[in-house]
């Protein structure tokens, strides 16, 4: 396996394929700073074309009291780079954080205690499955520090979760959604006690290793396309494309009875 040395992140991999990913700033709430941000990138970029590591589970410290309270405002910006230019590339890379979650072949399952604010809210929508503890909490805070709720893919990821009605109210109004609330819309999988949130993780993880690792990532790549095609035919076109390279990838490695 390779070898992930950060200072902001935790990356573990078990024999299983499995990447255990830490945010590892507790005395911090897990916030991101330029380092994180480097690391993240690093780390999406890295898994991309990785195909030893077949499931990501990103989490924060369990020492902090949540899994990312969003951007570290006490980071320091270099007042000689504080301008339009640097800035505006500042944040483009802060969004490109979540299109690479949804561009690398691994499913990523969010497992959130406590607060989810601001990035740490964008972190768990870019994941494709959430697995949360009684206490988490997710806000779109970014409006509630004088910018626009819309931010870090919120305004495109919120809208297709939990319906366009709901997702304006949060991205309007920066309040918390609570856990209650997160089962009730659907946004997550799972609601369990914190101590039982590894155990429940891992049980999900457990059953799309056991799947064919192309039928997985070939299920999510649809998935990502499909939100955004053209309608039912282009939609069924991908699925199509994807059950016959499958078909091939079964018949290819030996496999007799193949069926739906």
């Amino acid at each position: 396996m390779a070898d992930f040395n950060y200072k902001t992140l935790l990356v573990e991999v078990d024999e299983q394929g499995i990447l255990w990913l830490t945010l590892n700033r507790p005395e911090k709430l897990n916030s991101v700073n330029s380092m994180m941000l480097d690391e993240l990138s690093d780390l999406w970029a890295r898994l991309r074309h990785d195909l030893k590591i077949r499931v990501v589970i990103m989490r924060g410290s369990p020492e902090s009291k949540g899994f990312c309270g969003g951007l570290d405002m006490s980071d320091p910006i270099d007042p000689e780079n504080a301008n339009t230019y640097y800035l505006y590339d500042w944040q483009s890379r802060l969004g490109r954080l979540q299109l690479a979650m949804r561009q690398i072949p691994q499913p990523i399952i969010a497992v959130v205690h406590g607060a989810a604010a601001g990035a740490g809210f964008s972190f768990a929508m870019a994941s494709d499955i959430r697995v949360i503890s009684k206490d988490a909490r997710f806000s779109a805070f970014y409006v509630n520090v004088g910018l626009g709720g819309a931010d870090m893919g919120c305004s495109y990821f919120l809208p297709r979760l939990i319906g366009a009605g709901r997702a304006y109210e949060f991205m309007l109004t920066g309040r918390f959604m609570s856990a209650e609330e997160a089962v009730a819309l659907g946004f997550v999988s799972k609601c369990v006690e914190r101590e039982q949130l590894t155990e429940a993780a891992l049980e999900l993880a457990n059953l799309i290793v056991a799947k064919d690792y192309m039928a997985m990532r070939l299920t999510k790549e649809a998935i990502n396309m499909n939100l955004d095609c053209g309608g039912l035919e282009n939609a069924l076109k991908m699925e199509d494309r994807n059950q016959i390279m499958l078909v091939m990838h079964n018949l290819s490695r030996g496999r007799s009875g193949i069926g739906k």
